[in-house]
C-alpha cells in the first residue's frame, strides 16, 4: 500500500523518538519502536535486506527495487534517527545531567506503560507465556545489573561490539548504548566519533550492519512461529529493564570518557532515601505523563487503524 508523505512524517518522528532513546545508556530505541507500533515492520524490513535486491535491481530496476526494500520507510526512519542524534541527543544530555529525577521519572512512567502495552498484544495467556516473560525479565534484570567489562582497543573487540550492540538496540527494554558500556567500549566509539575516527568507526559499522542483518532474520523467524511467546519475551525484558532506569539512584561507580562521566554502576534507593532534593511531587506527575502519552498513542492508533479500515 502507498503511503503518504504524513504517513512517511509520523515515521520519521517515530524515528527521532528512536533516535534520542538509543544515545541514552538505559533507554532503548527497540522500546519506541515498539510501542509507536512500527516494531514488526522494521525487523521484517531489515530481515529483507539480502542479495535478491541486486537480481530485482538488474532485471526490473532501481525502483522495483527501492519497492521491494521497502526503502521508503528506511529512509524516513533513518532520517529521523539521525536529525535525532545530531539535535535532540544535546537536549537529552542537558536535561539528563540538569535534571536526572525528573527525566528519568518521565522515563519510567512510558517503559512502565510500555509493558502493559505490549503485553495486552498477547491473544491468550498460559503457563508458557508467563514463564517465558519471567525469563525475558530475569535475563534483562541481570544484564542492567552487570558490572562493566575492562576496555579492549583491538579491531575484533570492536567489530563484535557493534554487533552485540545494535542487538541491542532493536530489542525492547535492553539498551545499546549501556551495552557499549558494559563491553567497555563506550569510550572507544564515542572518542572515534568526535575524532571522525573513520577506521574505527567503520569497523564498527560493519559489525553493526552484520549484527543487525542477522539478528533481525531471527526475530522475524520467531515473531512467524512464536509469535506469543516471543512478545513475551519481549514484554519481560522492558519489565526487567526497569531497574536501570528507575529514577532515585545511589552512584556507585562513575568514569570520566573525554569530558563526559558516565555512571557504570548504582543501586535503586527509596526517594526519601535519596541523596539529594528527591522531588517527588514533580517526580510522580512525569511519570503518569509518561504512562498518558503511551495510552494516547494507542488510542490514535486505533482510531487510525479503525478510520483507513472504514475508508477501505
Amino acid at each position: 500500500m502507498r503511503k503518504s508523505f504524513k504517513d512517511h512524517l509520523s515515521v520519521s518522528l517515530k524515528g527521532m523518538a528512536m533516535g534520542a532513546a538509543d544515545v541514552v545508556p538505559g533507554v532503548s530505541g527497540g522500546t519506541i519502536a515498539f510501542i509507536s507500533g512500527i516494531y514488526e515492520e522494521l525487523i521484517s524490513t531489515i530481515s529483507g535486506v539480502n542479495f535478491s535486491l541486486i537480481t530485482t535491481w538488474k532485471e526490473k530496476g532501481f525502483k522495483a527495487m527501492w519497492h521491494q526494500l521497502n526503502g521508503p520507510f528506511i529512509l524516513a526512519l533513518f532520517t529521523g534517527i539521525l536529525i535525532s542524534v545530531f539535535s535532540l541527543m544535546r537536549i537529552a544530555n542537558y536535561l539528563l545531567e540538569n535534571h536526572p529525577v525528573l527525566i528519568w521519572s518521565f522515563f519510567f512512567g512510558l517503559v512502565l506503560a510500555s509493558i502493559w502495552y505490549v503485553g495486552k498484544q498477547i491473544p491468550k495467556w498460559n503457563f508458557k507465556i508467563v514463564l517465558a516473560l519471567l525469563i525475558g525479565a530475569g535475563v534483562a534484570f541481570y544484564i542492567v545489573s552487570l558490572p562493566p567489562m575492562a576496555a579492549n582497543d583491538s579491531n575484533l573487540f570492536i567489530f563484535f561490539s557493534g554487533a552485540i550492540a545494535i542487538c541491542a538496540m532493536i530489542l525492547p527494554g535492553i539498551s545499546g548504548a549501556f551495552i557499549l558500556v558494559l563491553l567497555g567500549a563506550y569510550k572507544r566509539i564515542t572518542e572515534a566519533a568526535h575524532d571522525f575516527d573513520f577506521q574505527t568507526l567503520g569497523i564498527f559499522a560493519v559489525g553493526a550492519v552484520i549484527g543487525l542483518l542477522s539478528f533481525s532474520k531471527i526475530l522475524k523467524w520467531l515473531f512467524v512461529h512464536y509469535s506469543s511467546i516471543t512478545l513475551a519475551v519481549l514484554t519481560g525484558f522492558i519489565a526487567g529493564s526497569l531497574n536501570k532506569i528507575w529514577p532515585w539512584k545511589h552512584v556507585l561507580q562513575t568514569e570520566m570518557y573525554g569530558d563526559k562521566e558516565v555512571v557504570l554502576r548504582e543501586a535503586s534507593v527509596l526517594p526519601w532515601n535519596f541523596n539529594g532534593e528527591p522531588q517527588t511531587f514533580f517526580a510522580i506527575i512525569l511519570m503518569l505523563a509518561g504512562f498518558l502519552l503511551i495510552l494516547g498513542l494507542e488510542i490514535f492508533a486505533s482510531k487510525s487503524s479503525t478510520k483507513v479500515n472504514a475508508t477501505n
